[in-house]
């Protein structure tokens, strides 16, 4: 077993570091990769949005996206260090609602998600508080808290795979509806209007392909080798003091936003479908 190292210049070391660092960082203890598909999530129109969706005849996805993802930690009891992450994922949906034969009109609307997964967190029952200059006055943000991991989700934005549009007078639908006031306040202001459910005649549904990492880490101390401080070597350009057409004149031609790559370029392409038959 190798001696244990203490911060300060390391002698002999190969390459030849300059130091071992003491450094505070959050440690990654456990990581789990999703691939959700995610059939008929509800779609909460705008007041607008349903206005119009309740006289359309067919609905068409065209893009979806993440508004918000808010991760939450719970211990999981009878198992030390394990803890379950649970995810609210919000989704801003785009469709083109189509009324007659003329030209579709774009509406939006809110869809959610919930996932629960569980990760190894490690344990620890230190304290943990922090310093912060608030003159006359605490910082709430501050006050003393247990050391719990926290949780972070990575996710892309999700795949529109499906859109349909039901008539609720042709189906019976369960009751219970979203609390849409209990929806965060930075979350319904991306939406041009007000929220609305039940008062509609048709109903959206969509189907997202989700792809997502969900891990869980703890502020730890670490020692790594250093070779030394990040000195900028480069000068800072300030692009006030140049000619726009200089400027212009120091930039790319766009080659390939003029000859888009063959599919045989794009890494993976030839594999992705490969054997599977046509669809009409």
């Amino acid at each position: 077993m190798s001696e244990k190292l203490s911060p300060g210049p390391i002698v002999g070391g190969l390459p030849p570091f300059r130091e071992a660092v003491c450094i505070q960082v959050d440690k990654v203890y456990d990581s789990c990769r999703e691939k959700d598909c995610l059939e008929d999530l509800r779609v909460f129109l705008t007041r607008q949005s349903q206005e119009i969706v309740d006289r359309a005849i067919n609905v068409k996805c065209r893009k979806a996206e993440i508004i918000w993802v808010f991760p939450d930690v719970e211990e999981v009891p009878f198992n030390r260090g394990f803890f379950t992450v649970n995810v609210k994922f919000f989704f801003r949906i785009v469709l083109d609602a189509f009324t007659n034969v003329g030209r579709p009109t774009e509406v939006e609307g809110l869809a959610t998600f919930d996932k629960t997964v569980i990760l190894f967190g490690s344990e620890g029952k230190a304290r943990v508080f922090e310093s912060k200059f608030k003159q006359d006055a605490f910082d709430p943000q501050l006050w003393p808290k247990t050391n719990l991991p926290k949780a972070k989700v990575e996710v892309v934005d999700p795949i529109c795979l499906a859109a349909k549009l039901v008539d609720i007078t042709d189906r019976l639908f369960e009751t219970n509806e979203i609390d849409l006031a209990g929806i965060p306040e930075s979350v319904a202001n991306c939406f041009g209007s007000e929220l609305v459910a039940g008062v509609e005649r048709k109903r959206v549904f969509v189907t997202l392909g989700l792809f997502s990492i969900i891990k869980i880490e703890r502020n730890v101390q670490l020692l790594i080798p250093a070779f030394d401080f990040c000195i900028p070597e480069k000068e800072c350009v300030a692009a006030t003091e140049d000619n726009p057409c200089d400027l212009f004149e120091r930039i790319r031609f766009p080659v390939d936003e003029f000859f888009p790559p063959q599919r045989s370029q794009f890494p993976g392409a030839e594999e992705s479908f490969q054997g599977r038959p046509c669809k009409d």
